[in-house]
This record gives C-alpha cells, structure tokens and sequence, in this order.
C-alpha cells in the first residue's frame, strides 16, 4: 500500500482495503465494489445533473438565439427544427429527473442528454455550414467537456458519447461538401481537445474512486475496533438506540450479552501483551460468528469486555446463545496457567432480555445484562448468568 496510506496499517483487512492494494489503474473495482462504486455515484449526483442539465437547456436557448444572427439565409429554419427537436428531448428529461422515482434511469438519461446536445449542434453546424463556411463549430467541444467534467459520466461512457458526437460531425461535414483539408484541421482541433479532456476525466475518476474507498475505510476505522474488527464502544451506542427503536415499533425483544474475560490481567502478564491480543482476536472471531444475523452486534467495549446484542430472542434463546458462546472459547483450550478459575482462558456472560416500551431505557437493558455479569463473576467465573 502507498506510504500515504500508512494510517491504513491499523484497518483490518477489507475489499477496500484490498482493492486499494491492488490499485485500479484501468479504473475499475472487483464486481462488488464497483456495484457498490455506481449506486453511490448515481444518488450522489443527482441534484448536480439535474443542475447541469437545467444549464444546457438554458446554453441550447441562447445558442439558437444566436443562430439567427449568425445564419443569414434559408437554412435558418431546418436550424431552428433541430434546435426546437433537441430542446423537446431535454425537457421530456427534465420531467423524468423531477421525478425522483425514476433514479434507475439517472445515468442512460444523462448519455441520451449529453448525446442528444451533442449529435445536434453537429447537426446544425453541418446544415449553417451549405452556406456560410465561417459558422463556428466549437462549441461542439463544450459539449464534449461537460461530458469529461461536467454531468459526472465515467470516462468510459464519457469518450463513447465524445466520439460518437464527432463521428456525427465529421459525416455532416462530409455530406455537406465542406473541404477536406478545413475538415481535418477540424477534426484535428477537436481530438486534441478530447484528449485532454480524456486525461482530465481520467484523473478525476481515479480520485473518486480513491475517495470512495478511503471514506468507507474511514468510517470501518472509526466505528470498529482495529484489533478484533467487531464494532467499537462509539458504533455500539450508536446503533443500540437504532435497533431498540426498531425493536419498539416491531414489538420484538431485545438481548444484550456482557462478556468478560476471566483473569486477563494475569495472562498477559504471564504471557506477554502479544499473547494477549492473539486471544482477544480469537474471542472477537468468536464473537462475530455469534452474531451472524443482520441485526446482531458483536461489540468490543474495550480491553477484556465485550458484548453481543441479539434482535428478537428471548431469555431462554439469549442464554443458550452464552451458553454456546462460552463453550466456543473453552473449547479453544487457550493455556491461562494465571486464571484461578481453570487452567485455560474462560469468560463470564451476563444476560439481560427486555421487550421495549413507552417505560423501558436503553440503560435498564444494560444495567441488567451488567448485574447479571457481576453475579457471574461473584460464583466463580466461567458461567452464564441471566
């Protein structure tokens, strides 16, 4: 990973940590992310396409204002059709982009957008140009530019639509009998500045790639403890008030398991701090194969103590879920020569259960699951206690 990611070192290993690894030189992301990558793209953007296209229509009109002072012969009119049918597609946009439900097609709306602008000022230059040679033909690049900078296409959709807006171009002009030497001097114009609008689109996309890997990394960092990668004390508090208000609208209950590690101080000062993390990443595995339900958390409240938080289960499923999870750690058979309770790591689980209401608190929950912890430990550790 690039030294200016060295913050990195402390996330645990991710698909975006992963990819950011790897790279994406041909700006592309495994299929997950890059799916992932597009639906953030696509509602990230909406109000600035929606700007954007309010801001060629507006451009459209006062081009074919100045139409009429440019084109001074018959022309003018199969000018002002294309101009006219153009405007007509944007505003049957404009009508689907108010209407928030169609977000689906946000993306093909705006390659339809961009061409439709596009194939239509080469129109129109190809028609001004059977009489007046000196008609200006580029503003067909502002129209590729805002493709590369402006309506936030990929640079692959945004070097299709520029190039087939020039191929559009380039037969208008033919079929109109403009020289070849202007043509290709032209033509020349406009590759060059679709080449640099190309690598200014490139380094553009390359950066919100990068950001969007490094912000989701960011946010695994801050919520997620970097050692065991379960949810951290700040995530927890977080979304225990989302899920018990969930828990209140659903009529479910909900169970919260307060884990502690028996005699941890004395394995690591018998076994050493490295030892130590080795077993708190072992428990955290444990922990997280627990709660493999969508609303489970696997919590690291800080050193030894963790927490589990089940969405509807009961008492009795609550403790059979302790039960399983302090046999899971016994099972591991981790020497602890220091524990005065067993010869190997255990932990004590206290478990509270509570159906939420207009009366019950997020700290009656907690207070609940903490006495019971507190029992588990005053008959000797290594129990479960609800």
């Amino acid at each position: 990973m690039p030294s200016s990611h060295a913050w990195l070192d402390d996330v645990r290993a991710s698909p975006c940590a992963e990819q950011l690894e790897a790279g994406f030189r041909s700006l592309r992301f495994n299929p997950l992310l890059e799916r992932e990558y597009r639906e953030h793209m696509l509602g990230n953007t909406y109000s600035f396409k929606r700007i954007a296209l309010y801001a060629g229509i507006a451009l459209w009109l006062v081009f074919a204002a100045f139409d009429f002072i440019l084109v001074q012969s018959h022309v003018i009119w199969w000018v002002f059709a294309v101009r006219m049918a153009v405007l007509l597609v944007l505003l049957v946009f404009v009508g689907l982009f108010i209407q928030r439900r169609h977000l689906h097609l946000l993306q093909p709306l705006t390659l339809v957008s961009i061409l439709a602008l596009g194939g239509g000022a080469s129109v129109v230059v190809g028609i001004a140009h059977i009489t007046d040679p000196g008609y200006p033909y580029e503003g067909l690049l502002l129209v590729c530019m805002a493709a590369y900078f402006l309506v936030g296409l990929r640079l692959n959709e945004a070097l299709a639509c520029s190039l087939a807006i020039l191929l559009v171009y380039v037969c208008m002009e033919l079929l109109v009998g403009v020289p070849l030497a202007r043509l290709a001097s032209n033509t020349l114009f406009l590759l060059i500045g679709n080449l640099m609008g190309a690598i200014g689109c490139y380094l553009l996309e390359y950066k919100s790639r990068e950001h969007f890997l490094i912000s989701r990394l960011m946010r695994v960092l801050a919520d997620h403890d970097s050692l065991t990668g379960l949810h951290n004390r700040r995530s927890f508090n977080r979304q225990f008030e989302r899920l018990w208000r969930q828990a209140q609208r659903e009529g479910h209950t909900l169970a919260l398991l307060l884990c502690d590690i028996d005699h941890f101080k004395a394995y690591n000062d018998r076994y050493g701090h490295q030892a130590g993390d080795q077993v708190l990443e072992r428990i955290g595995g444990l922990l997280l194969d627990a709660a493999r339900r969508p609303l489970d958390m696997a919590v690291r409240l800080g050193g030894e103590e963790f927490a589990l938080l089940l969405y509807d289960v009961d008492q009795t499923q609550a403790q059979q879920r302790a039960e399983a999870l302090r046999e899971s750690l016994e099972g591991l058979a981790i020497e602890h020569q220091g524990s005065a309770s067993a010869d190997r790591v255990t932990m004590s689980i206290g478990v509270a259960c509570l159906q939420p209401d207009e009366s019950g608190t997020l700290a009656q929950l907690y207070e609940g699951a903490d006495r019971a912890l507190y029992k588990a430990k005053a008959a000797g550790r290594n129990r479960v206690v609800g």
